[in-house]
């Protein structure tokens, strides 16, 4: 068995941080993820947001490593999450579905408000892998390690691109609202004028 930790601090508050998540896939940085499909979703008494989703993705497996456990187009995933706005913290719980009978691999995600800086977002990412009953099963748990670590990296990444069309998409959004404004504005001063009524010279009288 295997555990790997990663911890990072991302450079933004955690409500955008918690919309970046939900727009992760598909990004240029981590193409592994292929499909994304929910399972379940629901509201909870308690405010919670609880999610299932299926992951589909591609491992990129070795020729070395199919010939060990097998080779499939497509590998999937079950992912449980909490989202709770209340204390502002996000959990995700991952565990795969193909070569579960070989191999485990379950990973654990958390955001959440970063205690040292309101401004911020702490995230911690780990992994707990395990390979059984087939060779070079230590061999193999490291090549998983590696490849979490990798995608770990390009997560990071993909985070940062759909953080920054956010803020590309808000600042768009306030352009066109302001654009609008003006518009609304111009119009308005347009109508006072029309309606206002003009006052002609009065003519001086004659004398007789």
């Amino acid at each position: 068995m295997k555990i790997w930790t990663s911890e990072h601090t991302f450079n933004h508050p955690w409500e955008t941080v918690a919309q970046a998540m939900w727009r992760k896939y598909p990004n240029p940085h981590n193409q592994a993820v292929v499909a994304i499909d929910v399972l379940d979703r629901t509201v909870k008494e308690d405010g919670t947001l609880q999610s299932d989703r299926l992951i589909s993705s591609n491992w990129h497996l070795p020729d070395w490593a199919k010939r060990i456990v097998g080779a499939a187009d497509f590998c999937y995933a079950r992912e449980h999450s909490t989202v709770d706005p209340t204390k502002k913290e996000i959990t995700m719980y991952t565990t795969n579905l193909t070569f579960c009978n070989i191999l485990s691999v379950d990973e654990r995600l958390s955001y959440s408000v970063d205690p040292t800086d309101s401004t911020k977002t702490h995230m911690k990412q780990e992994a707990v892998i395990a390979v059984r009953g087939v060779p070079l099963s230590s061999y193999m748990e490291s090549f998983l390690a590696n490849t979490i670590s990798s995608n770990a990296r390009k997560g990071r990444l993909a985070m940062e691109w759909v953080i920054g069309k956010i803020n590309t998409e808000v600042s768009d959004l306030k352009a066109s609202a302001s654009t609008l404004c003006q518009s609304i504005d111009d119009v308005a001063h347009e109508i006072q004028i029309l309606a206002t009524p003009k006052v002609s010279a009065a003519s001086p009288e004659t004398k007789t």
